[in-house]
Formats: C-alpha cells, sequence, structure tokens
C-alpha cells in the first residue's frame, strides 16, 4: 500500500525528511520575496517546497512549490523520489481504474479545518499573508485553491459535486474575483444558478492534502467526483472530507488549512487582472465573477500555500502535468487501444505528444482528432504530435528523433483553422480561437505509400542490465 497524507503537514514533514523541502528562517517581504523563491526553485535541480517561517506584515508561514519537482510529485503518490516520468504515468494510470473510492465523511469536532472560526468582521488579511506573485499583477491572487461548489439542479447529487482550480483576485476584505471560463465545471452550475437569478454557494479550500490539490486541478467528467478519485490515487485509501458549514450540501477537505465560505453573487462581473498565467505572459484584464465571503473556518496557526505561475517550467506545469495525461489518455483509449502513452504536459495540454500503434494508413490523424474531441482538449489543446508505438512521448529526445525522420511537412501537416482555443494562450487570436496542427511523425503503414522502408537499429543485447549497474556505481559514488 502506497504511502498516504491526511493533510498538507503530513507531507511537508514527508519532504523535510527527503530533502525536499527547505525553511527560511528569517523574516521576509511578501513581494518579491515569495515570488522570487517560486521562481527560483524550480529553476533547481530537483526543485524542493520552500517554507517561510517569517513574513514581514504578517503571522503566519507560507510555502511554495510543493508539487514543484518530478521527486515531489512522486513523493505525493508515495513512490521514491527518483521515481522516473514514465513510471509515475503508469502507475497513476494503473490507480486510476481503482475510481471509485467514497470518501471518509467526518464530523465537524474531527476535522482540524474547524479548529477556528471567524463569521463576523470578515478580514482575509487577518487570516492569510497575501502578496503579488508576479510585479504586474493586478493584485493578490490565491494560486492554488481547491474550490468546492455543487449543481444547482441536483444540490444532493455527489457525484455532481465538483472540485476545482480556479484563479482568485483578492478584491477587499472580504470580496474575491474568480475565473469561471467556459470550458470549466464550475462554469455550467454558475449558469443554472444565474438563469434563477440564485446565489451559487461555494467553499474555497486552502492548504489541501497534496493529491486533493492534484485532483482539482485535473479534467475529469462533469459527473465523476474529484474526492472519489483522491482515494484512488491513494491507492484505495479513502480521503476525509466534512460537510461546509454555510452550506452543508457541500464538502470540504477535512485537513485544509483554511477554508473560505461564501457564494458567486449573481450577474455581477468586475474586471479581474492582469495575472501572470501558466503560458508564461499576462492575461490582461477581463470581467469575471464576483464572490462574497461570509465565514471562514481555519486550523490554529494556518500555513498559507500558493503557487508560483511563470514562463514554463514552474510548480504549476509540474501539478497539471500528469494530470491532464492521465484522462486524455483513458479518453482516446477507449476508441483507439493501440494507443500506448499520452504526454499532455506542455502548458496544460496546449501542446501534447501521442504514441500508438497505425493500424492502418491515416490513422495517426484519426488519434489527434480523437484527442481534439475531448472536453479538455477541444479547447486546450493546439499542438499535436503522433509518434510510433516504440517512441516514448516523455523522452523529447526520442520525439525530437522522430520530428526530423519521420515528417514530410507538405503531408504530414495538417492545420484545421477556427478552432476552439484557450483564451489564456497569448497567440489565439480572437482571445478562445486558434489553428490547431497535427504533426503525423509516425512510419507510414498501407494503404499509405511508404517509398523507402528502413531497418530500425534495436538496443545492443545487455543494454538494460548496464544500466542498471551504471546506475548502482553512480548511488556508490554520491553516498561516499
Amino acid at each position: 500500500m502506497a504511502k498516504t497524507y491526511k493533510d498538507l503537514r503530513e507531507f511537508l514533514a514527508t519532504l523535510e525528511e527527503e530533502g525536499q523541502l527547505v525553511r527560511v528562517k528569517e523574516e521576509v517581504n511578501p513581494e518579491p520575496d515569495i515570488g522570487a523563491a517560486g521562481r527560483a526553485a524550480s529553476r533547481v535541480p530537483n526543485g524542493p517546497a520552500v517554507l517561510f517561517e517569517k513574513i514581514k506584515g504578517y503571522k503566519g508561514q507560507v510555502v511554495t512549490n510543493v508539487h514543484g519537482s518530478w521527486q515531489n510529485h512522486a513523493l505525493m503518490m508515495g513512490m521514491p523520489k527518483d521515481t522516473s516520468t514514465k513510471a509515475q504515468f503508469e502507475e497513476l494510470n494503473r490507480r486510476w481504474d481503482k475510481f471509485p473510492i467514497p470518501p471518509n465523511v467526518v464530523t465537524r469536532d474531527e476535522a482540524p479545518c474547524k479548529q477556528n472560526t471567524m463569521s463576523e468582521d470578515i478580514n482575509l488579511f487577518e487570516v492569510l499573508p497575501l502578496y503579488r506573485i508576479n510585479e504586474q499583477d493586478g493584485g493578490f491572487f490565491i494560486s492554488k485553491a481547491s474550490v468546492v461548489s455543487g449543481d444547482p439542479e441536483f444540490p444532493d447529487d455527489f457525484n455532481k459535486q465538483n472540485v476545482g482550480t480556479y484563479r482568485i483576485q483578492v478584491k477587499d476584505k472580504d470580496r474575491l474575483g474568480i475565473q469561471a471560463l467556459a470550458m470549466h465545471d464550475i462554469a455550467v452550475q454558475l449558469e443554472k444558478a444565474e438563469r434563477k437569478n440564485e446565489r451559487l454557494p461555494i467553499a474555497i479550500a486552502l492548504g489541501n492534502t497534496p493529491l486533493v490539490t492534484f485532483m482539482a486541478s485535473t479534467p475529469v467528467g462533469y459527473s465523476q467526483n474529484e474526492y472519489e478519485f483522491v482515494g484512488a490515487l491513494q491507492d484505495g485509501v479513502p480521503t476525509d472530507i466534512v460537510k461546509a458549514d454555510t452550506a452543508p450540501h457541500l464538502f470540504v477537505p477535512a485537513g485544509a488549512e483554511v477554508v473560505l465560505e461564501g457564494y458567486i453573487i449573481p450577474r455581477v462581473r468586475v474586471v479581474e487582472g492582469p495575472f501572470g498565467e501558466f503560458p508564461g505572459s499576462y492575461s490582461g484584464a477581463r470581467l469575471q465573477c464576483e464572490v462574497q465571503i461570509t465565514h471562514i473556518t481555519y486550523r490554529t496557526d494556518p500555513i498559507f500555500e500558493n503557487l508560483y505561475l511563470g514562463m514554463p517550467w514552474t510548480e504549476i506545469d509540474y501539478l497539471m502535468a500528469l494530470n491532464t495525461s492521465v484522462p486524455l489518455y483513458k479518453q482516446i483509449k477507449e476508441s483507439f487501444p493501440e494507443v500506448v502513452a499520452v504526454n499532455a504536459m506542455y502548458s496544460h495540454g496546449i501542446g501534447v505528444i501521442i504514441s500508438t500503434k497505425c493500424r492502418y494508413g491515416g490513422y495517426a490523424k484519426g488519434v489527434a482528432m480523437r484527442l481534439l474531441s475531448t472536453p479538455h482538449g477541444m479547447p486546450y489543446s493546439k499542438i499535436v504530435i503522433i509518434v510510433d508505438e516504440y517512441v516514448d512521448p516523455f523522452n523529447l529526445e526520442q520525439v525530437m528523433w522522430a520530428l526530423t525522420t519521420r515528417v514530410q511537412p507538405s503531408k504530414d501537416v495538417t492545420l484545421i483553422e477556427n478552432a476552439a482555443g484557450m483564451p489564456l494562450d497569448p497567440s489565439s487570436y480572437p482571445a478562445g480561437m486558434t489553428t490547431k496542427m497535427i504533426i503525423d511523425a509516425t512510419t507510414p503503414v498501407p494503404p499509405e505509400p511508404n517509398p523507402r522502408t528502413v531497418e530500425l537499429l534495436k538496443d545492443p543485447v545487455d543494454t538494460e542490465k548496464y544500466i542498471a549497474i551504471i546506475r548502482d556505481l553512480q548511488k556508490a559514488m554520491e553516498d561516499k
């Protein structure tokens, strides 16, 4: 059974034991220090989480880059920290099939997130050490929240309760802006509430167990409950949840550091942004929804977890890499069983590499079209590369080999104009519209003509044996 964590604090303790967390003990300025540390940690080999113990002007601690390396990602799953990316993909894929694992509902007294309550004179600044992540952000942003909302038509349907990650701007001591794009599940629920001019209750959980945060940023089906996936990814161990105080049909992570409760104000849009977004550029300012906070619960001495966004790779790219890849793999493989693996790690799936065996000519383009018809692939994916089944899509050296030796641009590159795009992609114009590109880097199979057949080189016998020998020798040198 894989190691699991009840809350963020247990995970931070493991990161520290494994040398994947550093503590900054001296007092720092909230700006630019915390954002700078988040940027820096992503550029350090095996980037650790960074915990700030003293923030000038605030009480409480801040941690960033918690998911910000493949080592941290492996530890999140209870795997050895040196587990390869491909092996982590395969293990996620295995655990995915354990869904659903119903969560464990605990009482209010059993939930650490209910230790303290603020229900009058709400002031976010008394609970959270807020700061701008990048210099030209339009305000203080909460970038790593798990937002819980329900379907107004089916408030008691647990499967239609959504746990998602959306960017949140602090507008006032009790008012937030939230980006609910049309392709997001919360937008479906908001549309139903606003049709009747009703408030949409939400709960915003901060500082969660790492797999809750992981699933909140994962594109699963509308009727698939994220908490039941957390249990599956914990290798069958249920996650603990508790009822929200002001909207008891909503459930929040029991071990969360802070839970902000309130509602999205119907039919109100106020300017939000600009914000430094995951494609590595500022998104500009747009009219977005407003949230009224009416109630806060929090742990004693809460730890504020936030993430840095910037030019990839940063923490958000590690957080949303495999949890974008695995759902797309599952969806495509249902129609195309020859698909071997999907790498959607680049800019949240704007770029995707798929390895597949081709049954007949044109098969690769069909696989690409299926990706572009999935709920996530249709708005997000823009550049799709299809490679043969023996090419590891997570190994960019192999992918570049396929591109340089298998692609004839005149026939293997396909453009699809006037297609749905991701509005935050700065190349989309107008925002949300784009041209898709499919690159077929597979070896032609009949009836597609292949005028120049070649025989592939194979690894010499005992290559795998010597990989193990060399790794053991390296480790022995490191241990000296």
